[in-house]
């Protein structure tokens, strides 16, 4: 069986008011060509298919398109859990015609596992599906004590004894697989997912995973990554898109899983090539360097986060030249000199005396390179008056 993992689509999710639903679009076309291409039974999707719970109309449209698509008329199973962002209700609203192309959607955390049979390899897959299981949508109060470690140990233990509930109804003769929208211990995060733990409350360890699952899809941290500490395969998909600055350099995919009844599954990774990558510039020259990129047409098809170091302040006109130049920069931040020079002293005050004797040297010189003589007159200098002073105290 070849089951495809993906997660938080956001669909509707602006960046700083630009809005992204032309990539996002173009991920959905390169999602379809992916799971016709890698010929996918299943499409796995582990939560926030919006931004927000009530997602723009043309959000919505791409949402229902796209899943369609997808189905390839009912051809293809999909199943769909509530993350974080998304209104269970708004979800769910549109199960009934979904369940028609073969589309589960399920928005409240539920103990009920799926049986999805898949006719073109002739398997079973059993489902343990948990959409986002927060206090209110699990309907129940975890901890009357207003404590934090309280808290988490709750949640802790009520996730856990949920997947084993679920797990008790695998069997040897299925494919067995987990999916929620979670936040695990120990995972990478990033600016653009918005917390779904109270101080660290709402966390799962990686141990309360289920390992009697095959393979455990996991939504809501925005990085690819698997989770160490599992007593099985568990993995985020992470976004298809990057959505803030802090995933710059991110490189974005989907998760394909190859597995059988019994036998261990096989990750790979499909990596995407849609949307505008994010890309931040820093420069240390000044405007002239920031009027030298733009001339040579960089980064194009980028959006852009711009660090200008500079010794004036810029005038609104210069502002205004650069961002007509460049449609897509987003911040224009200037750093001084002066916060340059306090960011050098920070990071010096924890450098060893010689290594700094070394700076002060070639700053003094114009950038002449300390002798070794010289250095062991100053050491032997410094020690002297050490011992001096020590003998007065």
């Amino acid at each position: 069986m070849r089951i495809l993992h993906t997660a938080d689509w956001h669909l509707g999710k602006t960046l700083e008011g630009r809005s992204r639903l032309e990539e996002q679009a173009q991920f959905m076309d390169e999602l379809v060509e992916i799971v016709e291409r890698e010929q996918v039974d299943v499409v796995l999707m582990a939560g926030d298919v919006f931004d927000t719970v009530n997602p723009p109309a043309l959000a919505e449209q791409l949402f229902y398109e796209g899943i369609s698509r997808l189905s390839n008329n009912g051809k293809r199973s999909i199943s769909i859990i509530a993350g974080n962002h998304d209104s269970p209700d708004r979800l769910l609203a549109a199960a009934p015609l979904a369940k028609k192309q073969g589309i589960s959607i399920v928005g409240f955390p539920t103990v009920q596992v799926q049986s999805i049979y898949v006719p073109t390899t002739d398997e079973t897959l059993k489902l343990a599906a948990l959409p986002y299981p927060s206090e209110s949508r699990l309907s129940e109060v975890l901890s009357e004590i207003n404590d934090e470690l309280a808290l988490r140990n709750k949640y802790d233990e009520r996730i856990q004894r949920m997947f084993q509930f679920m797990s008790e109804q695998f069997s040897p003769q299925t494919v067995n697989v987990a999916m929620s929208h979670l936040y695990v211990q120990g995972g990478s995060s990033s600016d653009s997912e918005r917390p779904i733990e109270v101080g660290g409350a709402y966390t799962v360890a990686g141990t309360s995973l289920p390992k009697q699952a095959q393979y455990v899809a996991l939504g809501h941290l925005h990085r690819p990554q698997m989770i160490k500490r599992a007593e099985t395969i568990a993995r985020y998909s992470g976004s298809p898109l990057a959505y803030s600055f802090s995933e710059a350099g991110y490189t974005k995919s989907v998760s394909i899983i190859d597995v059988v009844p019994g036998g261990e599954a096989q990750v790979t990774e499909i990596y995407l090539s849609s949307g505008k990558p994010l890309v931040r510039w820093k420069a240390t020259e000044g405007v002239s360097q920031v009027h030298q990129w733009l001339d040579s047409k960089k980064d194009q098809q980028a959006w852009i986060d711009l660090e200008i170091h500079v010794t004036n302040t810029l005038s609104i006109e210069e502002i205004q030249r650069i961002r007509k130049s460049h449609a897509g920069i987003i911040h224009i931040r200037p750093v001084f000199e002066a916060e340059i020079e306090q960011q050098e002293l920070a990071a010096a005050s924890n450098l060893p005396v010689d290594e700094l004797f070394k700076r002060f040297y070639e700053r003094q010189t114009g950038g002449a390179k300390l002798e070794p003589e010289l250095l062991n007159v100053f050491l032997e200098l410094l020690n002297e008056e050490k011992s001096t002073v020590g003998e007065e105290d």
